[in-house]
């Protein structure tokens, strides 16, 4: 696990020094929240090649070959062990109503849907409010600072890829001490994810005229509306705070907390 945080704090510390490098993007167009668009955008087209050439194949094959029924029980799965960082982040934000009905869907998906595989919290109508440390520090007024994109992981701001390590603490999975065991597990939750955004894909692929910039603009909308979302009838503290950090599921694989 240390060797993953290593790798995450390298990976950021690459895009921020590349970025100030590199120059911000200018023109008319320019959007103010992406002045490292010329960097992103050659980040992003590198994701794009890895997704291309790797992560569509193979989430192809897997929901061609896995029926949906057993695909569902697996989202269901990795979507219950996100729940303990929730209510982690539900209580460190003072939200005793949320972190309370967090910690209800985890009991009972766990301890009646078989692991998490049924969601029978969801059945009963008990709301699924995922949270993430990003989310935390923008109910705490940090702002997100410029946006970014990730190697593989994706769309991010400097706010959210600096909590990375904490979130990746914060996973479950990160705590299962066979590697074995822990990667391939981690390599099936990407796949899962993947072969859940194929149709997403080919809307995008279809309505874009450039891909990148739907893919930003959507996933700083997403991100500001996210607070709300999970029960924050605040938003972020500061209106023009335009993200946090869930996973949208943009290609190739998001965010895979």
């Amino acid at each position: 696990m240390t060797t993953t945080f290593l790798r995450i704090s390298t990976s950021a510390g690459l895009i921020a020094t590349a970025a100030l490098l590199g120059g911000c993007a200018t023109g008319p167009d320019r959007n103010p929240r992406d002045p490292f668009e010329p960097f992103n955008r050659g980040v992003f087209e590198f994701n794009e090649a890895v997704d291309r050439a790797v992560l569509r194949p193979v989430a192809t094959v897997y929901r061609d070959a896995t029926p949906y029924p057993v695909r569902a029980g697996v989202g269901n799965f990795f979507r219950n062990l996100t729940e303990p960082w929730s209510f982690v982040n539900h209580v460190l934000q003072l939200k005793p109503q949320a972190a309370g009905e967090t910690a209800i869907r985890f009991g009972v998906n766990t301890f009646l849907g078989f692991g998490g595989l049924i969601d029978i919290a969801g059945a009963a109508r008990i709301p699924y409010r995922r949270q993430d440390f990003g989310q935390t520090l923008a109910h705490y007024g940090v702002p997100t600072g410029p946006y970014v994109v990730l190697p593989i992981l994706g769309p991010s701001t400097v706010r959210d890829t600096a909590a990375l390590p904490v979130d990746f603490k914060g996973n479950l999975l990160s705590e299962i001490d066979d590697n074995s065991v822990r990667n391939s597990l981690f390599a099936l939750r990407v796949v899962d994810i993947r072969a859940s955004l194929l149709g997403a894909t080919s809307v995008i692929e279809q309505a874009a005229l450039d891909k990148y910039s739907f893919t930003r603009d959507s996933y700083l909308q997403l991100r500001r509306n996210q607070p709300r979302n999970a029960g924050d009838s605040d938003g972020d503290l500061n209106d023009s705070d335009e993200g946090n950090q869930n996973p949208i599921g943009v290609p190739p694989i998001g965010r895979f907390r």
